[in-house]
C-alpha cells in the first residue's frame, strides 16, 4: 500500500499528461425501509455532502489513474446516524514491448447497504466497513496472438462494531494463471485455472474455505459498438467451520458463469449482464449469488440523459452457518430510474426513484422500499498539466 501511495504521488513529475478533475456534490435522500425489513420501523431521511476528485497521469509506457472521494452522511427518523464514507481506487498500468504489469486496488469505507448489498444481494446490519483490495496482474506476450495472463488478489473486510452486530471481519486471498489467445481480430479465448482462500478473523465461529477451480472464457466483437463476452467454470469447495473446536469439512462443486453484451447506439446505450459468483459475506460464510442486470440510458439532449437499471439477485449458501444450518435463500430485485439534467457547464441535477422488492425463506411475506434521490453536483475547472 505505502508503494503505490509513493507512486501516485510520484506520478506528477514523471507524466507526459496529468489531469485533475474535482467536484463537489449534495444530495437529498429518503427511505421508507433502509433494512427492507418486514418488523415496524420510520422513514430514514437525510443529507450528503460528497467532495472529491480524480486524477489521471499518462506516458507512454505508464498510466495511472485514481480517485479520492468523501461522503459526509447524515440519516435522520428510522435510522439515525452519521458517518463518513471514503473512497481511495487506485489504477496503475506499465507496459513494455511484451509485458504489461497492472495494479488495481486501494482503501474503501461505506456501509453494508451501500457495498455487501449492491455486490452480494444480501441484507446485513447497517454499519461501516473498511475493505482494503490488492489485485496486481502481469500479462507476457508469448506470441503475436498467445499472452500468458497471471493475477493475485487480496481482500481483508472489517466491521464497525461487527461482532456486537453479528458481523465478522475476513480475509480473502487467491490468483489465476492461464493463456489468452488471439483468434481473430474479433476474438479472444481465455482458459485459466484459479484458486481462492477464505478465512474469517477475531471471531468466535471460524471458518476456512478454498476453492481451486477452471475458467473458460470467450469474447466477439459484432461490430465495433457490439461486444459479446461468456465466461464459464468449475469451482471444488471445500469448507472448515470450527464451532465449539468441533471441526466440520464439507465438499461441493459450484459450477459460476457470466454473460455480458453491450451495445452502443448514437443515443441509446444498453447493457445486459448475467452471471453467478461466490462471494464473502460479512456473517462468516461464502454465498452463491446468481444476478441479471440491465443498464439502458437514452439522451434526450446534449444535456439530458434518462437511464434505467434493473438488478436482480438469488441468493443461497455456498456454506453453512454456524452450527451446520443452511443460509435462508434469499431473492431481491432493484428497480431505478433516473434522469440527469447538466444544465450548466459546470453543474448537473440527477433525480432518481429506486424500488426495491426481497423476499427470503425466513420472511413471511415480501417487504418493499421506496428511495428517493436529488442530487447536484458542482464540476470547478479541470486542472491539466502537460511537458
Amino acid at each position: 500500500m505505502v508503494a503505490c501511495l509513493v507512486l501516485a504521488m510520484a506520478i506528477p513529475s514523471l507524466a507526459a499528461e496529468w489531469s485533475l478533475v474535482p467536484s463537489m456534490s449534495t444530495k437529498a435522500y429518503y427511505n421508507d425501509n433502509l433494512l427492507l425489513t418486514p418488523l415496524p420501523h420510520d422513514p430514514t431521511y437525510g443529507y450528503w455532502i460528497s467532495p472529491g476528485v480524480e486524477f489521471a497521469g499518462k506516458t507512454e509506457r505508464l498510466e495511472v489513474s485514481g480517485r479520492a472521494a468523501l461522503d459526509f452522511v447524515d440519516y435522520y427518523g428510522g435510522e439515525p446516524s452519521r458517518f463518513t464514507n471514503v473512497f481511495l481506487p487506485l489504477t496503475v498500468r506499465y507496459k513494455t514491448e511484451k509485458d504489461e504489469w497492472g495494479f488495481t486496488g486501494g482503501f474503501t469505507r461505506d456501509n453494508t447497504l451501500m457495498g455487501e448489498l449492491l455486490t452480494t444481494g444480501v441484507v446485513l446490519r447497517f454499519t461501516q466497513r473498511n475493505l482494503w483490495t490488492v489485485n496486481p496482474t502481469w500479462t507476457r506476450m508469448l506470441t503475436e496472438k498467445l499472452a500468458f495472463q497471471s493475477a493475485f488478489q487480496f481482500n481483508d473486510a472489517s466491521y464497525q462494531d461487527g461482532l456486537r452486530l453479528g458481523l465478522l471481519d475476513y480475509q480473502v486471498y487467491g490468483g489465476s494463471a492461464g493463456f489468452l489467445y488471439h483468434l481473430t481480430e474479433r476474438d479472444d479465448i481465455q482458459l485459466s485455472g484459479t484458486y481462492t482462500n477464505f478465512h474469517t478473523i477475531n471471531s468466535y465461529f471460524g471458518l476456512r474455505a478454498h476453492y481451486p477451480g477452471a475458467l473458460l472464457s470467450m469474447s466477439h466483437a459484432f461490430t465495433e459498438s457490439l461486444i459479446v463476452t461468456a465466461y464459464g467454470g468449475p469451482r471444488f469447495l471445500r469448507a472448515t467451520s470450527q464451532p465449539a473446536n468441533n471441526n466440520q469439512t464439507t465438499h461441493d462443486t459450484i459450477f459460476i458463469y457470466g454473460l455480458s453484451l453491450r451495445e452502443q447506439f448514437e443515443r441509446t446505450a444498453i447493457q445486459i449482464a448475467l452471471s453467478r459468483e461466490i462471494f464473502p459475506l460479512g456473517v462468516g460464510l461464502l454465498v452463491q449469488t446468481d444476478r441479471i442486470g440491465l443498464i439502458a440510458s437514452y439522451n434526450l439532449s446534449d444535456r439530458v440523459t434518462t437511464s434505467m437499471d434493473v438488478s436482480g439477485y438469488f441468493v443461497s449458501g455456498a456454506t453453512s452457518l454456524p452450527g451446520g444450518n443452511a443460509f435462508p435463500d434469499s431473492q431481491l430485485l432493484y428497480l431505478t430510474p433516473k434522469i440527469a439534467w447538466k444544465f450548466s457547464e459546470w453543474c448537473k441535477l440527477d433525480v432518481s426513484y429506486t424500488y426495491g422488492w426481497r423476499d427470503a425463506d425466513t420472511l413471511a411475506n415480501p417487504v418493499m422500499s421506496n428511495t428517493m434521490i436529488l442530487m447536484l453536483t458542482y464540476y470547478p475547472t479541470k486542472i491539466a498539466i502537460g511537458n
